[in-house]
């Protein structure tokens, strides 16, 4: 379903905080949200639910935004956790995505050394704890920005769930959520600060699911046939397919079942792959000759193989008229500067990063703008090929530490991460204004989205027409 504000008349504009006193400032208006910021930031760190069952992250992050007035639009694009709150009436559309996804399998207390937290099974290894809190802190002080200038125009925070292999933006994107958006801001932790225009790579995703006949493995071999050995003869040949690829694509994969007992021939077996490639048409080209390996793998081994698509992101579309003032909003705010304390506590970590450590001080820098390509992927290249979109990240991170790691996880949850994010909402709250402000900047993004896209662009999906994945995550 697309947005529609009409649902929400009855929700009230009005403002249930006392507004900063600069409120003309929108860096200001985000700076006396701090606590609010640290807050929920802790909370979701502490919670750390995975994509597609984030029911009380999204909760929390929905009632901090109906508290300052925004209408609500629950269950978007059919997504139990996935949500679009609005504020303002007229004028343009700026949107703030907000992810809020843990990842599985990692998790840290917000310790210098590796110390995971017993019985807890997901960590906010990305970062997404911090994105959820910042973007909202971002939405809540444009509004009330909006609110004490008189300005004309809405401000939409888009809750967007399973970023991590779910790719929830790609349903909201699919449903229309975002063609009425003239602009949309997204941003994410990282361990420096920099608003370049960084594009990333195209990719999709699949349970490649073997089945086989179970038999004694000693007492009647010849009556098995390995749901296994399908597994392992498809990854074989996958391997085999990593030689012949071109050099910016990528292809990975686990192993997420293959049997519970040596001595029990295994009737089931599933392996989970991604596939990169900077284009569409190079995903594309890959996946069929990943789907030949599987079918080939199945019938050497008397298998039977069957597949699900489980998420497809397209690649990122850059803007630099919007990404060359999302360099000068974040300049004008700057890095993030340690205390005596979280310099202690930065170095401990700095340690564990081996090679891959970085100055301490680099925290405190603003990245050079440049173009380049990203061999990540997310869900957001769905929303910049909907409407013009911009982003940044900044160092919500130890120098150096890589995302995906229980570094990560740590600084998410500490004084470090929620300042970074403190930096970014603060630079979104000010792209925004200038958006609202600037029909100049405005249509000049529209016109290099326009001519990117082409005269005859048809948005397609690259994971079809697949219902979302709730389950994807249990």
């Amino acid at each position: 379903m697309k947005w529609m504000p009409s649902l929400f008349a009855a929700a009230a504009l009005v403002c249930t905080a006392p507004l900063a006193a600069d409120n003309h400032d929108p860096a200001a208006l985000v700076d006396a949200q701090e606590e609010r910021t640290t807050r929920v930031a802790k909370q979701l760190w502490d919670w750390a639910e995975l994509g597609y069952l984030e029911t009380r992250t999204t909760g929390l992050m929905q009632e901090e935004l109906r508290s300052e007035g925004f209408r609500i639009q629950t269950q978007a694009a059919g997504i139990p956790t996935a949500f679009v709150a609005e504020w303002g009436e007229g004028g343009p559309v700026i949107a703030i995505l907000a992810e809020m996804d843990a990842l599985p399998g990692i998790n840290q207390s917000a310790a210098p050394r590796r110390n995971p937290i017993a019985d807890k099974h997901a960590g906010h290894a990305c970062g997404h704890n911090l994105f959820g809190a910042g973007s909202i802190t971002a939405a809540i002080a444009v509004k009330q920005w909006l609110e004490a200038t008189g300005t004309p125009g809405r401000i939409r925070l888009y809750g967007t769930p399973a970023e991590e292999g779910g790719s929830g933006k790609v349903y909201m994107t699919r449903a229309g959520l975002f063609d009425d958006v003239d602009i949309a801001i997204h941003w994410h932790p990282s361990d420096r600060n920099s608003a370049a225009a960084r594009t990333s790579l195209a990719n999709r995703s699949a349970k490649f699911r073997f089945s086989g006949v179970s038999a004694h493995a000693a007492g009647a071999p010849e009556r098995g046939r390995s749901a296994l050995d399908g597994v392992e003869a498809m990854n074989m040949m996958a391997n085999m397919l990593h030689e012949h690829m071109p050099q910016d694509a990528r292809m990975h994969y686990v192993v997420t079942a293959g049997g519970n007992a040596p001595n029990v021939v295994p009737d089931f077996a599933e392996s989970f792959y991604y596939v990169r490639h900077p284009d569409p048409d190079g995903v594309d080209a890959i996946w069929e000759r990943l789907e030949a390996a599987a079918k080939g793998a199945a019938m050497g081994t008397g298998t039977k193989v069957e597949w699900e698509v489980i998420h497809g992101n397209n690649p990122l579309l850059v803007n630099e008229a919007l990404a060359r003032m999302m360099d000068a909003k974040l300049r004008e705010v700057g890095g993030v500067d340690y205390t005596d304390e979280e310099r202690a506590w930065a170095a401990e970590i700095s340690q564990s990063l081996g090679e891959g450590a970085r100055p301490l001080d680099s925290a405190a820098e603003v990245a050079p703008y440049a173009k380049s390509l990203g061999y990540g992927s997310t869900d957001v290249g769905d929303v910049s090929w909907a409407t013009p979109t911009v982003g940044l990240g900044t160092a919500t991170w130890v120098p150096g530490t890589s995302a995906h790691t229980w570094q990560a996880v740590a600084a998410s949850g500490h004084s470090i991460g929620y300042k970074g994010t403190q930096a970014a909402a603060k630079a979104m709250a000010l792209m925004a204004a200038e958006l609202f402000t600037n029909p100049g900047l405005r249509a000049e993004a529209r016109a290099e989205f326009d001519a990117a896209r082409g005269d005859n662009y048809t948005y397609k999906s690259l994971l079809g027409d697949r219902e979302p994945p709730l389950d994807y995550r249990k």
